[in-house]
């Protein structure tokens, strides 16, 4: 008997480090085929159309990221943080809700898209025409990734992305065959596949998005979603006002030259977001398990990341000019070479904003990461603006980045104000030197506390 309880705490960390180890694995194989394809899809279109018809592919594509980071405040981020490892059964219920919301945002921003189409005309009005017609099916989609994720079945929503690529990649092949190669057709391929994985997805949930109960999913987690809808979508507001602004100021061209210097980034978001698929729903899980362990978790995740866009941000320097950037973006590669630096260090701010703002998801702290990311995004539009009327594009994306940067300390400020205001979470003493004495005996007597009126309770039952 002693043996076998000595052997207990060895095998049950082996065991649920072999869970998260499938459970990342299918993380970032998810988004690997996620990652390519859109990455394949950018470089084909940069390769096939012209840089005018290339930035207004962008300007659909950062719109549809804008729609896409409002879908996910509403219906994605309250069943990650209060639905996560739940049973099938309760699962199911939160699903159809969740997905029934993500499809009414795609017809209300689907319908936003198509007003901008009559408004803007040429090619323009063409991308977001497009855009319009899938928007619902690629909101739909992207929201049973994340329910399947949340209920530890990655291997569905990889299954689901081999749908879409299946079908996106061909029809791209046959509208260039077929002499349709324009932006119009380029983004209703892109979105066909969408809407074929969205409509699979269903069949393997045996759940069917509930439009009807979105409003009761809306009114139950309005304590969330309002502000994970403002944080979504003030935090994708920098990208998107930044390319409408440096469209006006610098052309289109220019928004295709800031875009094609982001498409070697790919092969670097593939890990990055498929990290971003689990670490909210094993954030969660650490805060419920070990809670003192939750800034070590969202820190290593920081870091590392940080480390290892550095290390692409070089490998792209020094590889771009030796043949890898004509075989990427083609002619672009040329105007788009001197952006990969700022681009590099903007995505290297992004890694290290992203433990806490992990921190926050977990811990429910709805109100500080909202204020965190609007606060973050006006500084980056403002620098953006100040960028691009006196440095050209490569100002636009340095000030950029000093914003990111800027964000980045703002955030890892309020995570540590999120976990004193817990009484839960100890704060570690190289985020809190003044008081984290202080912090960790107030959580060590909320603790004992707690354990107090628990015994109470079973005492009286």
């Amino acid at each position: 008997m002693a043996v076998a309880a000595r052997r207990i705490p060895v095998a049950l960390p082996w065991r649920q480090a072999r869970r998260v180890g499938q459970r990342l694995t299918w993380g970032i194989a998810d988004q690997g085929v996620s990652s390519l394809t859109n990455f394949l899809l950018n470089v084909y279109v940069a390769r096939t159309l012209g840089a005018a018809e290339f930035g207004a592919f962008s300007l659909a594509y950062v719109t549809y990221g804008f729609a896409i980071n409002a879908s996910r405040g509403l219906s994605i981020e309250p069943l990650l943080i209060r639905f996560s490892g739940t049973d099938l059964r309760t699962w199911q219920r939160a699903a159809a809700g969740c997905t029934g919301t993500a499809l009414l945002v795609g017809v209300a921003t689907g319908a936003g898209a198509l007003a901008v189409a009559a408004v803007a005309g040429g090619t323009v009005g063409l991308a977001f025409f497009a855009l319009g017609l899938m928007l619902p099916g690629l909101l739909l989609q992207d929201s049973w990734r994340y329910a399947f994720f949340a209920v530890g079945r990655g291997y569905h929503a990889f299954l689901n992305d081999v749908i879409w690529a299946a079908v996106q990649i061909p029809l791209l092949v046959i509208m260039k065959m077929t002499g349709h190669a324009t932006v119009f057709w380029f983004v209703l391929a892109w979105g066909a596949g969408a809407v074929v994985g969205a409509a699979f997805a269903s069949l393997q949930a045996r759940v069917l998005p509930s439009v009807a109960g979105a409003r009761h999913w809306l009114m139950r987690h309005r304590d969330l979603g309002p502000r994970y809808l403002l944080e979504n979508t003030g935090g994708n507001a920098a990208g998107t006002v930044q390319s409408y602004c440096t469209s006006s100021i610098l052309g289109l061209a220019a928004v295709g030259d800031i875009q094609a210097a982001n498409v070697p980034m790919g092969p670097f978001r593939i890990v990055y977001y498929g990290l971003g698929m689990i670490t909210i729903p094993e954030a969660t899980r650490v805060l419920r398990r070990t809670p003192r362990r939750l800034p070590f978790f969202c820190a290593a995740a920081s870091i590392a990341l940080t480390l290892l866009a550095l290390a692409w941000g070089v490998v792209l320097l020094v590889a771009l000019p030796m043949g890898l950037g004509h075989l990427m973006l083609g002619a672009l590669w040329r105007p788009a070479y001197p952006l990969v630096f700022p681009t590099t260090l903007a995505i290297m701010a992004m890694c290290a904003t992203g433990g806490a703002a992990i921190g926050l998801h977990a811990l429910g702290a709805a109100r500080r990461s909202m204020r965190a990311t609007l606060i973050t995004s006006g500084v980056v539009v403002a620098g953006a603006v100040v960028g691009a009327v006196t440095a050209g594009t490569l100002g636009t994306l340095l000030f950029v980045a000093g914003g990111t940067w800027f964000g980045a300390v703002l955030s890892w400020l309020e995570f540590r104000q999120a976990m004193h205001d817990s009484g839960t979470v100890p704060v570690p003493q190289w985020l809190w030197p003044q008081s984290s004495g202080r912090h960790h005996r107030a959580v060590a007597a909320n603790s004992g506390n707690r354990r107090h009126i628990r015994k109470g309770t079973t005492l009286q039952r």
